[in-house]
């Protein structure tokens, strides 16, 4: 399975954010996107996960099939959680409500031990959780659905070392079953554990060659890229 960009464009007011930009992601492999603050990487997002519509082009997957919003799973950067549950009954609900994804609110403790989630923390209320803690039960829903394409949005820059390491793991043992695209802005992440490396500059995507990740120079590289972005 594929994800196909084809000629997407999106302005804001006279600013061009997204420019023609033709793509594909294939699913089994973790993109890491790099972009300058303000080069458009949300806004991409965004256009793929149908939050924002594009001014013209088209995204759909490579059977011809156009994208719905059950297809994709986005990690927000700011966790969207409802800060008057508990964790444990938000996981309850959340688990009731995916019951044909084969989510069952008899497990739930099963579903935080696997984020090393104490038992004190899954019944305190959301509101008092952590960043953190937060993207963890986050992140925690999207792999538990599977869905076919996962957005994350910086999801791993709020994590203590020991939590973005379980994490990677996570991620790097869901990625045969989707499409996942991971927005960074540390460079150390995307070369942990990204198949591929994608740069968002001027508006365009480009692919940097996988077997440059342990180049020396790679790093200046795309920093060099980046630096030459229009204004």
């Amino acid at each position: 399975m594929k994800l196909i960009i084809e000629n997407l464009n999106k302005r804001f007011d006279q600013h061009h954010v997204l420019n023609d930009v033709n793509f594909s992601f294939e699913q089994g492999k973790i993109y890491g996107l790099l972009g300058r603050n303000g080069s458009g990487k949300t806004t991409l997002f965004n256009c793929i996960s149908q939050e924002i519509k594009c001014d013209s082009g088209r995204i759909y997957f490579d059977d011809n099939q156009d994208i719905t919003n059950q297809d994709v799973g986005f990690v927000y950067t700011t966790p969207m959680l409802p800060d008057f549950m508990t964790g444990y009954e938000f996981m309850v609900f959340f688990a009731d409500i995916h019951e044909s994804k084969g989510l069952n609110r008899n497990d739930i403790d099963v579903y935080f031990d696997r984020i090393q989630f104490t038992t004190d923390d899954r019944h305190r209320l959301i509101k008092d959780y952590s960043t953190g803690m937060k993207n963890k039960l986050q992140m925690l829903c999207l792999i538990l659905i599977k869905p076919k394409i996962l957005l994350l949005d910086e999801p791993l820059t709020s994590f203590d070392v020991v939590a973005s390491m379980e994490m990677k793991k996570e991620l790097i043992n869901i990625k045969e079953s989707c499409i996942m695209i991971l927005s960074t802005h540390i460079l150390q992440i995307a070369t942990d554990i990204c198949d591929k490396i994608v740069i968002l500059h001027n508006g365009q995507l480009e692919e940097l060659e996988v077997d440059r990740l342990s180049n020396e120079e790679f790093e200046a590289e795309i920093m060099e890229k980046l630096n030459h972005e229009s204004q």
